[in-house]
Order: structure tokens, then C-alpha cells, then sequence
């Protein structure tokens, strides 16, 4: 199954997310393992339409089972944003030190009470079909809030400034089994896994 994406640590969370439910059969393979094929730009006005986008041009140019995910924060004091802009908040895609700066340079004035914002991710598993592809999408969300520094050296993007509700402890100061548990794309992930279960089922 292909996962559209190039980020190992995505790749090593849907592993766990199988290995977890007891899922054997499925072998993942990143965007480096495959021959390079046109991806549209990320230009959807949601998480879902992106990610649907990205798995149906995955599953069209390999002819595999393609997830592809998208994910970012959407803080409150900022009406959502920068939601789907939150991999280039800072104008530079990927950029993670710039977009958590300017993040917090944006929340510089605004109260402790009022820094609340959630992690969002949408998942998308197309399955080619005789009759064209089956689309399953599912949504999960994580919430908490904007602390003032960053703190703590796990994860990635916005991590180590997201404080998850009920918490003292950021995302990146949480082993990678705690942030499966609770994270977005864990709860997102979790919830494909009748999905992934019938898959592996097929002979």
C-alpha cells in the first residue's frame, strides 16, 4: 500500500497503527520507493478534499491502495488558521522553525485563557476497483493549546508548541507511543482500520 508521503515518521505511525490492530499482509511503501509521477499541488479549501486528492493520484499512478493524509493546526484566536497553510504558514513550505515563530509572534498578546487550537488531520485510503476506486476518509482531532516557547525535542511541525488538553507536557515531549494514542492523525488512523483490516483480508 502506498503512503503519499515522504516523511518517514508517517510511514513508521501507520505501522504502528496495524501492527497495533493486528494487521498483517499490508506492506508499506513511501513516495521515495516508487517512480516519481505528477502530484497536483495542495490547493483544496479543506483537509479532506487534499487529502483526497493526494491518495486518488497515488492510487491512479502505481495502481496500488494509496493513504495519503492531510494535517495542521488550526488555532481559535486565529479563526482557524493556518489550517490548511499551516506546512507553509511562513511563506516557505516545511520550514518548521520559521512557521512556529511566526506562530507565536502572531499569539504574542493574546492571553493564556485564549490560546486554544487543535490538531487536525484527514485521512484518505483509495482502493482501486473494477468499477473505479473506493474513497474512505476519516477525521480526527486533537486539542489542546499554544504554549509561549517551544519545549521538547520529539515529533514535528507545530509539536513543540501544542500543549494537548489534560497535559503538562507538549507533543514533542511525548514518546511516539503516547502521541499514537491521542494525536489527530492516531485518531484519524484508527479510525481506517476496518478499512485496512478488509484489505488485507483480500486474497
Amino acid at each position: 500500500m502506498l503512503v503519499a508521503s515522504r516523511n518517514a515518521k508517517k510511514l513508521r505511525e501507520l505501522q504502528r497503527v496495524l501492527d497495533r490492530a493486528g494487521i498483517a499482509g499490508i506492506e508499506l511503501v513511501g513516495l521515495d520507493s516508487v517512480p516519481p509521477y505528477p502530484e497536483e499541488p495542495e490547493t483544496g479549501e479543506t483537509f479532506e478534499a487534499n487529502a483526497a486528492a493526494k491518495a486518488r493520484d497515488g492510487a491512479a499512478a502505481t495502481g496500488m491502495p494509496c493513504v495519503a493524509d492531510d494535517s495542521g493546526l488550526e488555532v481559535d484566536a486565529l479563526r482557524g488558521m493556518p489550517g490548511v497553510l499551516s506546512a507553509r504558514w511562513s511563506g516557505r513550505h516545511g520550514d518548521d522553525p520559521a512557521n512556529t515563530a511566526l506562530l507565536l509572534g502572531q499569539l504574542q498578546d493574546v492571553p493564556d485563557d485564549r490560546r486554544g487550537a487543535a490538531f487536525v488531520s484527514v485521512c484518505a485510503l483509495v482502493v482501486p476497483a473494477d468499477d473505479g476506486v473506493v474513497t474512505t476518509i476519516a477525521r480526527g482531532e486533537w486539542r489542546g493549546s499554544i504554549v509561549r516557547e517551544p519545549r521538547g525535542e520529539n515529533g514535528f511541525g507545530y509539536d513543540p508548541v501544542f500543549l494537548p488538553e489534560g497535559e503538562d507536557r507538549t507533543a514533542a515531549e511525548l514518546s511516539a507511543e503516547e502521541k499514537d494514542a491521542h494525536s489527530h492523525r492516531g485518531r484519524a488512523l484508527a479510525q481506517l482500520v476496518p478499512a485496512l483490516a478488509a484489505l488485507a483480508a483480500v486474497p
